[in-house]
């Protein structure tokens, strides 16, 4: 490809349209520019590009080779010493000639750009779903889009350069270039059809002046279908927000399960494997003991973190309303469904269905709960068709399921199903070393949430603490600290405040207790509790001691004594 050296003389507003110009032009090499004023537009620009620029006219005329010599000053003097010094075989296009080369070249960049946007404005036309129609200001039609054959069956070869007045009198076209206004959802049958239509046209106006007009339609049989859809959608979303504050992400983690006993730790360690697994998780525990933290806890350490962790009371629900409550209902389904309602487990799907208190669940529906454990699908009550789900189920109770399955009132099926990991949550009598940071957690949540400065229990209080049964477990706990701070004055809870809460739902007397433990295992959580509040610095071992009422001495010789333990 012959590449034409071009020189330029002139860097102002005139030579810096030249210069863009030529850069356009792929045959076009700039070779240098000059001009008198250094600091003029098209200087930079030149030396950006690393192109030879110059003040003395005398350089760049001296260059060898120069085709084409560009002059954008409109200077005499610069003209007449261009013709003395320029290269014989250098051709010379003076600034008019140059002004009309840039508006040949401005007037081709726009065509380029009008051939571009025709060509993306019909490709935009051609790719939508809904027919067009464009007639100019004397109703003959100038196009058709694709879609408009698609609807009509009328094709383009048919409508092209017919009269919209004959074709199509009584259209939303016609009525916009009569009227000159737009027209909205226009109802009528398109001519030569017979097709039912709704139209949106408006008149076009270039200046202010008509010059045609453009209608856009659907077949009556889309809108009639659109409207079913964002019916179903509508349903949809107003059973999504019924049933909004049902699906919750997972309230608390393994950090809020406290203890340090060897019991709580093997559940513990137990629980945060199951987390690892989609397998289906039995909790069990007497009532109190935190079943709903673990699933709680577990649910939050899956893969499932992100999705919706639903829960099911088996026991508050009706069951005359639990079917309906797991699997939803199509609306009609009986007297009262007023609409289509979600059911807990299409709630859960992509997360976690957690089933409180399964074993108070009837067997019809332990039956069907099964089915979907076992197939992963299920039908909405007064539906047939079968919704795919993907749940991971962790079930609680805190019955005897093995004696249930005995008396039949359990399905065996079902139990081994729910029963594939089992978290047998310890109750709290069974796990006295864990009463202390208990205490001492409850008492920091109960300040924040009564505006408490409670700083602990005093030492027969703990005692206190530690030899009551608790046969409500650590709900029971809870209860009994929360009383005690609601009407306390001092920072430190005492025996007396504690003992008149302890035990007021039990058969024995606040007085007497389910067990006496013996005075070295007594010792033990003492030390515990101290060195849990005060710290392991010699500073915290001072005051330990001081809060035990023993020698720091002592204190050292029992830490000694019981390392094992109290590790």
């Amino acid at each position: 490809m012959q590449l034409f050296r071009v020189g330029l003389v002139g860097a102002g507003k005139g030579g810096s349209a030249i210069f863009k110009m030529l850069k356009e032009v792929r045959k076009v090499k700039i070779v240098g520019v000059c001009d008198t004023n250094p600091n003029a537009p098209t200087i930079a620009m030149a030396k950006k590009e690393g192109i030879f620029v110059t003040t003395d006219l005398k350089k760049l005329l001296a260059w060898e080779n120069m085709d084409v010599l560009f002059e954008a000053t409109n200077n005499s003097e610069v003209q007449q010493q261009i013709d003395q010094l320029k290269a014989p075989g250098t051709a010379v296009i003076e600034a008019q000639a140059a002004k009309l080369f840039v508006s040949l070249l401005e007037e081709k960049e726009e065509l380029l750009e009008f051939k571009r946007l025709k060509g993306e404005l019909e490709t935009i036309l051609n790719s939508v779903q809904e027919a067009i129609e464009v007639a100019d200001n004397t109703g003959i039609i100038k196009y058709v889009n694709p879609a408009f054959t698609r609807v009509t069956g009328v094709l383009e070869t048919q409508r092209i350069n017919k009269n919209i007045f004959k074709v199509s009198p009584h259209g939303a076209l016609a009525q916009s270039l009569v009227s000159q206004k737009p027209v909205h959802g226009h109802r009528t049958k398109v001519g030569g059809s017979g097709v039912e239509v709704i139209s949106n046209s408006a008149p076009i106006l270039v200046d202010g002046k008509i010059e045609g007009a453009v209608v856009v339609f659907q077949p009556i049989t889309d809108i009639i279908k659109l409207m079913e859809e964002l019916q179903k959608s509508n349903t949809i979303i107003e059973n999504l927000y019924a049933r909004i504050g049902q699906i919750t992400g997972s309230k608390y983690n393994f950090d809020d399960l406290i203890g340090r006993s060897k019991t709580f730790k093997a559940t513990m360690e137990m629980a945060k494997k199951s987390a690892r697994s989609d397998s289906t998780v039995l909790i069990t525990g007497e009532s109190g003991t935190g079943k709903e933290l673990y699933a709680h806890a577990v649910h939050q350490a899956s893969q499932r973190r992100d999705k919706p962790f639903i829960k099911v009371n088996c026991a508050a629900i009706p069951e005359s309303l639990l079917e309906s409550e797991f699997f939803g209902h199509e609306k009609g389904a009986f007297t009262g469904a007023v609409r289509t309602k979600l059911g807990k487990v299409e709630l859960a799907n992509g997360g976690t269905l957690f089933l409180d208190e399964i074993g108070d669940m009837n067997l019809f529906l332990q039956a069907k709960l099964l089915r979907v454990i076992q197939d992963r699908e299920f039908e909405r009550v007064g539906g047939t068709q079968t919704i795919k789900v993907n749940v991971r189920f962790i079930a609680a109770t805190n019955r005897k399921l093995k004696s249930m399955v005995r008396k039949g009132t359990f399905r065996e099926d079902l139990y081994y199903r729910l029963n594939v990991v089992e978290l047998s949550v310890p109750p709290l009598r069974e796990r006295k070393d864990d009463i202390p940071v208990l205490t001492e957690y409850l008492i920091i949540k109960f300040n924040r949430k009564l505006g408490k400065k409670v700083k602990g229990v005093s030492p027969e209080a703990l005692q206190l603490l530690v030899s009551y049964d608790w046969p409500g477990n650590v709900r029971e706990l809870e209860n009994v600290l929360e009383r005690a701070m609601v009407v306390v004055e001092e920072n430190v809870l005492t025996h007396h405040q504690l003992s008149q809460y302890i035990g007021q739902f039990d058969s024995l007397s606040s007085n007497k207790f389910a067990e006496v433990m013996p005075l070295d295992k007594m010792e033990q959580i003492m030390l515990r509790a101290a060195m849990a509040r005060y710290g392991e610095t010699l500073e915290g071992k001072k005051k330990a001691a001081q809060a035990l009422n023993i020698s720091l001495a002592t204190l050292y010789n029992k830490l000694k004594k019981y390392r094992a333990n109290l590790g």
